[in-house]
């Protein structure tokens, strides 16, 4: 089974490790193509329509991963027309998008049904690439599947790194609580989904206790032991506009569907056994 992503990140990486098979990705550079190739995976430029035509047939599965811009998604401005053209139907498409759709739920539960209140320009951008991608599943009789994600950790890439480079920031502001996702559940429930295809399923895949940034750095800094990041009060904080409006969302999203109809059950389910384990792995254990 060969796997073709859109947008080889972090998410794409660890899920071609999980499934071990031929991997596809697209490459926006020559110098990004030419390190896939050293890695050996099949590098295809997105921009280039004929190379995607002849890569799609051998696609039984593709991940999307890029985020969409001001002219819409790029993955489907580019796979769709190609699809066509090749005549090519895989047995699963996942698209990966955001929880930040849901918007401010005022601390409250934000379910796959919930309406959608994006209150930023990306978001808002998510939104109408999920749509647009389910109305391509639709329309050409694919299985299209939506992932929405929190914030995504893992090996180095987490609070572990931010504490130890100083570039932890706990701010406090009560009653505030972020989702988050390790990445290798992330890969695992994609996995399952690949199991279990659905047309047009949404899933949230997130851990299961939604926490306060400023615990999650704490936990941290006790597993390096070092002293915790010190705190200060949002009101009191010099954020960006940007860090504004992600702090102005508070809500605890729930993946009890993904459980429910993947069966997949996370492996971290809190930053304690996620951050536990990378902490772990770094120093052999």
């Amino acid at each position: 089974m060969t796997l073709l992503v859109f947008g080889f990140g972090y998410t794409g990486q660890v899920l071609a490790r999980r499934l071990g098979g031929p991997v596809i990705a697209t490459g926006r550079t020559p110098e990004a193509r030419q390190a896939l190739q050293d890695r050996g995976i099949e590098a295809v430029d997105p921009e280039d329509r004929a190379a995607l035509i002849a890569a799609l047939p051998r696609a039984d599965r593709i991940l999307i991963t890029a985020p969409p811009g001001e002219t819409g998604c790029p993955g489907l401005n580019a796979l769709v027309p190609a699809l066509a053209r090749a005549n090519a139907f895989p047995d699963w498409i996942g698209y990966l998008s955001t929880t930040g759709v849901y918007g401010d739920r005022e601390g409250n539960w934000a379910f796959e049904a919930s309406a959608l209140a994006a209150r930023s320009p990306e978001a808002a951008r998510r939104v109408a690439a999920e749509r647009d991608w389910l109305e391509v599943g639709r329309g050409m009789g694919l299985t299209v599947q939506v992932f929405r994600l929190p914030g995504i950790y893992g090996p180095g890439r987490s609070a572990l790194d931010r504490v130890r480079e100083g570039l932890a920031h706990s701010t406090v502001k009560p009653g505030q609580v972020f989702s988050r996702i390790h990445v290798d559940d992330i890969a695992a429930g994609l996995a399952d989904s690949m199991e279990r295809p659905r047309a047009g399923g949404i899933y949230n895949l997130c851990d299961d206790e939604p926490a306060p940034s400023h615990v999650v750095n704490a936990y941290a800094a006790r597993l390096l032991g070092a002293p915790p990041p010190p705190e200060k009060l949002f009101d009191e904080a010099e954020l960006t506009p940007q860090a504004r409006r992600f702090w102005g969302e508070n809500k605890r999203v729930s993946n009890a569907l993904a459980k429910a109809e993947l069966g997949w059950r996370p492996a971290y389910p809190t930053y304690r056994e996620g951050l536990s384990a990378i902490y772990a792995a770094e120093n052999g254990r």
